[in-house]
């Protein structure tokens, strides 16, 4: 859009072959072949190849030939080429960059750039290729026929297809909580290597569920060609604290567990779901709007979702068709599709924040029209945070602050009428010092999860294989129906959790032992309705005479629970672990978190080896291995090799341990160096501290099975009296996802 429009037809063609459709995440061997047009390119010009932001394309090398993403670049006229390769070297979203420059000669009609894109004849084994889905991947060619860095996208673009792979991982979907005789789907799929559901499925499925419901089919077959499967009214017909739905093969193994899904007599709210933050390639995603929409609904199974593309490169005519598709999607009672947007002003100006509407035709105030040429509305612009809050003061919606490239800075501007949460987790990573920026300034603000996803799956958002280092969230809003208007109204009132992406079942509540007074909305922000109670949930803001309180905690997990951390504003008050020390064993667990610092270069490399003297792994198990091309190799029984980064969340992995008590552990990153005695690792944790924000390496020890999926917890709390007890869990679970509770706000 910002290149020159000066005569494209004159600039030459490019095409790519082998054209067609190839496997995500596969290595393989393209040869780009660019003709000049009418102009040539003129010494000193230059052409460059650029693929989207998004892309996790192998970074293209030119030094050994025999090593993976190797690229070649000749002229058939033998001008000599300078080659580059910059992430970030052209406009977004078109960002990653191989620049090929003409430094000695030129080139005429007709003459050849010639690209080899995994070039194997070095022994090379190609170039990975992007490792999600995407009809038309594009290797867009812009050309500099003049010498003037003043750039013509050519009219015709070679492209491809990315296809997914065989079934991998299967997966179940269903409800958290449905009432005793209400409907709810049952959802199945296969994902590939990387995530992406796979239509290479040619299976018949055992379907075992773990109580009595009717219209369960004994079998369902997968064919060729489907991603997934749905089976409508389902119902169960007394209560259960809750059921499960195991999938089997022929052979009777065990392919994958449903989540959780309780049955209640009576339940006035009931559980959705959502990603409610994501992106299309109409700005820096992949894929279109309207495939990101069908995406949510049919393949992540979700209850709701937003589109947030960057404001500053919606254009007012892609404006209107997201809210035209929103209008479309939006089904009340079945599927939700907010219209809004990301508004993504400048760090220094306050950060990212998230806008959902709650009706079609409302206005975009952007931070800027950077990317955006039509400036008749740019008196419209909200510059800063503060500007934009102005400008939707009475406006129908609700306000997120989102960490992402800019992070929002709550500290410099909030509005608590309208920006009612904090977004923890995203693909970016997790952010836990936001809402502890939030708790420190005494806001009273819920907890969201979500992916920003630019891959084009948003609520299952692998992070594929770039510096996105962690899988996307999910929000579960607990409402009274499906419909804008109760998610919104659920949303203001905090009445909800984020998860990294785990589907738990989760109520945090709180039992009074006089009455305390429940509002219906801050009474920071002026008068309001109340009403006397004995209990309170999730996201209520009360006011309680009483010293104490018992805090009540039901959580089920879609995995065994590791522990719960009981967390009052910044302080933790306790961290409980469903087992004791005398249950511990063989095994210990050794994690790395943390990040550089809050701004777009966070990434910290835990890269490193861990070594057991007079004793040998006898098992090894990584914890959120997401970038899977990454290395984690067992290579000698006493020594483990990996590869990792995080962006603020955690990995690491269990190992156990053939000896329980016997050796030394010795762990080499280029953040922390230690020499652990295994006899040493117990109960609590060991903290290496590695600077930066949080980043820290963990040790301790488990028991040798913890099967621990449900956790019911009963805890006297003590209330201070000169603040707010901003009363939150943490809970983590054995395969690494998070999951936190919005704040119960009580103050005296």
């Amino acid at each position: 859009m910002p290149h020159s429009k000066y005569l494209p037809e004159k600039m030459g063609s490019a095409m790519i072959e082998p054209s067609g459709s190839f496997e995500a995440g596969s290595y393989q061997s393209f040869k780009l072949t660019y003709t000049a047009g009418y102009f040539g390119i003129d010494d000193t010009g230059s052409i460059k190849v650029v693929h989207r932001f998004a892309s996790d394309m192998g970074k293209p090398q030119f030094d050994d030939p025999s090593a993976a993403n190797y690229v070649s670049v000749v002229a058939s006229n033998a001008a000599v080429l300078h080659i580059e390769y910059d992430m970030k070297r052209n406009i977004r979203p078109w960002d990653k960059t191989l620049y090929i420059k003409v430094v000695r000669g030129f080139l005429r009609e007709g003459d050849q750039i010639i690209v080899h894109f995994g070039d194997r004849s070095g022994g090379s084994p190609g170039i990975r290729i992007q490792t999600f889905c995407e009809h038309s991947f594009e290797f867009r060619v812009l050309v500099d026929a003049i010498a003037t860095y003043n750039y013509v996208e050519l009219p015709q673009q070679p492209e491809i297809a990315i296809v997914p792979g065989k079934p991998s991982l299967w997966k179940a979907v269903t409800p958290t909580t449905r009432r005793v005789g209400e409907s709810f789907r049952l959802s199945i799929k296969a994902e590939d290597r990387w995530g992406n559901p796979s239509d290479q499925c040619d299976q018949t499925i055992l379907l075992r569920s773990s109580a009595a419901i009717s219209g369960l089919p004994e079998t369902i077959t997968m064919k060729p060609g489907a991603r997934a499967v749905v089976i409508e009214d389902l119902t169960v017909h007394s209560q259960h604290q809750y059921l499960t739905i195991d999938l089997f093969d022929q052979e009777s193994k065990l392919l994958a567990t449903s989540n959780p899904l309780r049955i209640s007599n009576e339940s006035e709210l009931l559980p959705f779901w959502g990603d409610l933050h994501g992106q299309s390639e109409e700005t820096i995603g992949t894929n279109s709007a309207r495939e990101f929409h069908q995406f949510a609904r049919d393949l992540a199974f979700l209850d709701a979702t937003a589109h947030q593309g960057n404001d500053f490169q919606i254009t007012n005519e892609f404006w209107r068709h997201l809210n035209d598709l929103t209008q479309e999607f939006n089904q009340n009672h079945r599927f939700i599709a907010f219209p809004g947007y990301e508004w993504s002003g400048n760090t220094g100006l306050g950060g990212d924040r998230n806008v959902l509407y709650l009706q079609e035709g409302q206005p975009i105030h952007r931070s800027s029209h950077a990317l955006v040429d039509d400036l008749s509305d740019i008196d419209s612009d909200a510059n800063s945070a503060s500007d934009l809050f102005a400008r939707l003061q009475g406006r129908d919606c609700v306000i997120f602050a989102h960490i992402g490239g800019r992070y929002a800075d709550v500290k410099m501007a909030h509005d608590e009428r309208l920006e009612t949460s904090v977004e923890v987790h995203s693909a970016w990573g997790s952010f836990e010092w936001l809402v502890e920026d939030a708790l420190e300034k005494g806001y009273r603000v819920g907890i969201v999860s979500n992916s920003d996803g630019h891959k084009g799956r948003p609520g299952a958002s692998h992070p594929g294989a770039t510096k996105f280092g962690s899988y996307g969230g999910l929000t579960c809003m607990l409402a009274t129906e499906l419909t804008r208007e109760a998610l919104a109204d659920c949303i203001r009132k905090r009445h909800h959790y984020g998860t990294t992406g785990c589907r738990m079942i989760l109520d945090v509540s709180a039992k009074f032992d006089s009455d305390a007074e429940l509002f219906d909305s801050d009474p920071n922000l002026g008068d309001t309705d109340s009403r006397n109670t004995r209990s309170a949930m999730m996201g209520d803001i009360l006011c309680c005479k009483d010293e104490a309180f018992s805090l009540q905690i039901d959580a089920v997990g879609s995995a065994p629970i590791e522990r719960i951390e009981i967390r009052n504003g910044l302080q933790t008050l306790e961290t409980w672990r469903p087992y004791n020390e005398a249950d511990l064993g063989h095994r210990i667990c050794v994690t790395w978190e943390g990040s550089e610092y809050r701004g777009r270069g966070r990434e910290t490399i835990w890269d490193g080896v861990a070594i057991l003297s007079n004793n040998t792994f006898s098992k090894l198990e990584p914890i959120n291995r997401y970038n899977i091309d990454k290395r984690f190799e067992q290579t000698k029984p006493e020594k483990l090799e990996w590869q990792a980064l995080t962006t603020g969340g955690h990995g690491g992995f269990y190992a156990t341990l053939e000896s329980k008590d016997q050796g030394i552990l010795s762990i080499d990153t280029e953040l922390v160096k230690a020499d652990i005695a295994i006899s040493d690792i117990g109960y609590e944790d060991m903290i290496f501290e590695a600077g930066g924000l949080g980043r820290k390496i963990r040790v301790f020890r488990l028991p040798d099975d913890n099967l621990h999926y449900q956790v019911k917890l009963d805890r006297r709390i003590s209330l201070v009296d000169d603040r707010d007890n901003a009363i939150y869990i943490r809970i983590v679970q054995q395969d690494g996802h998070v999951i936190w509770s919005s704040p119960i706000y009580l103050f005296q």
